[in-house]
This record gives structure tokens, sequence and C-alpha cells, in this order.
């Protein structure tokens, strides 16, 4: 089966479809290799690096954001998304696929827009409400896959199958003493010294000397970084590192200046941060080790923190409309979140840490609860869909 796949802007609009191209290529009997995989996004775009490090071939066309953007801009991204179409037709033409997998974002515009009349589409919805981009090209869809029964009611129900959100394979696997390992807790290694600067990541001080079952703290700024939640982390890095180990995914634009917050740590202190800009496959370690996270509440919290029964405490972008508050909520409606809003970070940031830090049978509920909502069987679900649109399967 060939397949097209599009969607891109953050990471939860890229990893849940590899997740399923994951389960297209490794597994026989689905007959698709990574060569009949093609994935179309926009040129210089966050999805394009990690695509391609995923192995998966990438074609960039032309696009731009059309719904909730301005009159100019409509005007000037509108002949760029026409140009988009275009191309993909082209590579439409060319590849010849047999369904397009598209998982929304402005990106997945051009390709939506061009197979709509030479191969079945199907989009997944990885949050809790759908975006204006999934709210339009869901008209063009033969299947919508979303997460939970409660996002069903935003589309009509003969295109709808639950699918529950896909992650892949490894994180249902992890281990959180095999993880903990691997980043260099108890072992006398450090992950930092392992990973260095070419993974954009950097352990500050030495070699991390500590047993496998001390508090670790994994703070993600998304795949963009977040600023507020950065500083929070920076004001209050004393006392966090008093308490926990933190391992710190910051983005890029703030990672120099926390370096050298870091780098004047007393040295006692210093070998428990661990900074990093990105980090791309150490991720299922860091997820799998943590005992809490704190992050912002794109879709990717709905099925990663699930997958390891990670507890968290959620952040929602305050410019991301209602998409991450609803996703925060969900969480936390469930007990596996706490919730606080970006507006409030600096007065109870420190104090929810500490709290659940310092509540070991807290904790453990809410990695249950967690865990209670994890979908191992959604990358399938979602991979046989897109077999029985492409007429491959009964």
């Amino acid at each position: 089966m060939r397949v097209m796949a599009t969607g891109g802007g953050t990471g939860g609009h890229v990893y849940p479809a590899l997740s399923v191209i994951e389960v297209l290529t490794e597994d026989g009997r689905w007959g698709t290799r990574r060569e009949d995989v093609v994935w179309v996004g926009s040129s210089g775009g966050m999805e394009e690096q990690i695509v391609r490090r995923a192995g998966i071939r990438f074609e960039a066309v032309p696009t731009g954001a059309l719904l909730g953007a301005g009159l100019v801009t409509v005007m000037k991204n509108s002949l760029s998304v026409q140009r988009g179409v275009k191309q993909a037709r082209e590579l439409i033409k060319q590849f010849r696929p047999q369904v397009v997998l598209a998982t929304g974002g402005y990106v997945s515009a051009p390709l939506v827009l061009a197979a709509r009349r030479s191969c079945p589409v199907l989009i997944y919805l990885p949050d809790m409400h759908p975006g204006l981009a999934v709210r339009h090209l869901g008209r063009y869809a033969r299947r919508i896959a979303v997460s939970f029964e409660a996002v069903a009611r935003y589309f009509p129900a003969e295109k709808v199958v639950v699918s529950g959100y896909p992650v892949r394979k490894a994180l249902h696997r992890a281990d959180k003493r095999v993880s903990r390992l691997a980043l260099g807790l108890g072992s006398g290694q450090s992950f930092g010294a392992s990973a260095g600067p070419a993974m954009g990541g950097w352990t500050l001080g030495s070699q991390p000397s500590t047993a496998p079952e001390e508090r670790v703290l994994l703070v993600l700024g998304g795949s963009r970084g977040a600023h507020s939640i950065n500083e929070a982390v920076r004001q209050a890095l004393p006392e966090l590192l008093a308490l926990t180990h933190v391992f710190h995914i910051s983005g890029t634009e703030d990672f120099a200046a926390l370096r050298a917050v870091g780098d004047a740590l007393p040295v006692t202190l210093r070998s428990r941060y661990h900074l990093y800009a990105y980090v791309y496959e150490q991720m299922t370690d860091l997820l799998a080790a943590a005992d809490l996270v704190v992050a912002r509440a794109g879709a990717a919290t709905l099925g990663e923190f699930p997958a390891v029964g990670l507890p968290s405490i959620l952040v929602p972008y305050p410019y991301a409309g209602q998409h991450q508050e609803l996703n925060a909520a969900y969480l936390r409606e469930h007990g596996a979140a706490r919730l606080v809003y970006d507006r409030d970070l600096e007065t109870q940031f420190l104090s929810a840490v500490r709290e659940l830090m310092g509540d070991a049978r807290q904790l453990d509920a809410m990695s249950a609860a967690a865990r209670s909502m994890a979908a191992p069987g959604a990358a399938e679900c979602i991979a046989g869909e897109m077999l029985r649109l492409a007429g491959t399967k009964d």
C-alpha cells in the first residue's frame, strides 16, 4: 500500500502519524515499506526535520494559514496554497498513493485538497477539539479518526471512528528503571555527555551520582519551547534541585541563558540539572523515567503521558484558542493531571511541584489514572482503516 501523509506545525500533528507509519512499515502483514511512504509538508517547517530523521521521504510544497488570519495574509497565503495544491497534484500523479493520512495544521491543506478526487483521505484529529483546518478539510475526508468518544460529535457519524491516540510502540514497552539507567541515573554515566551538544543538549556539571529511585522531574516546553515555563524553572531552580533531578527541554531560544544559570549553581546542585534545547530519540526514556512532568497541553499529552503512566502539571498555552485548555481539563477530570494557568506560574509552579513530589500516594494514583487512558491499539486501528479505504482489506 502506497501512503502519502501530511501534517505539521507542532509535534502533536507529526508523531501520531509517524506511529501509524511505524505500524504499517515494521510489520510485514500490512504490506507497506518505508519507500511506500511520502510525507508532504512545508519547507523548513518543524515537521521536515522530524520526518527526515525518521527515514521517510519528505516533499515540501508551498502553503499558509487561510482561516483565522487577516485579509492581507489570507490573500498572500491563498496564492501559496494554490501553488501547493498544484505541486501536490503532481506528486500524486508521480507517486500514485492509495490513501492519504492527514493529521491537521494548515500544512495539510494542499495535499488533502489535491487528493480529494484522486484517492481516499483519512484525517486523524489528535486534540479534544477540532481546529479550523481540520473542520474545513474534514468535508473532503472519507474517514475521520478521533482519540476519544467525546470528540466524535463534531463530525458526521458515518465518517467517524474512535481510534485512541497513537503513540510509538517503545512508549508502551518502556520500563522506568531501564530508562533511568539509560539516562545515567544511578549508573555513573551521564546522558548529557553521551548525547552531547550535537543533540541540542548539555548536562551541567559532572556525571550524576544518584540512586535510581530518586525523584525525577521532566519539564517540556513543546516543540517550540515555552518562555513562561522556562522562566518559572529559572526562578525556582535551586529549590527544585533540592527536591529532584530536573530534565529540562527548553527549546532553542532560552537554552543559552538557562545554561548560564545552570553553570552558576552550587557544585552540589549542578549535576542534578540536565538541560536540552531539543531531544529526539531519547524522549521515550525521559518520559518513562520521570515521576512528574510539567508541560504545555498540546495534543501529544493526551497520548504520550498515558502510555507511560506519567502524572502531569499542565500549563495550557494561553494563545492556542481553547484546544490546550480542553486537553488539560480532560486529563485533570480523569485524575491524571494538575492544571496551572500560565498567568499563575510564578505563584503556583513551585508549590505544585513540591506538593506532588512529596506525596507518593497521590503520584501513584495519578499515574494509574493516566495509564488507564492509554490506547495501545490506536495505531493499528488507524492503519486498519487506511487499508480498508485503500481497498486492500475487507
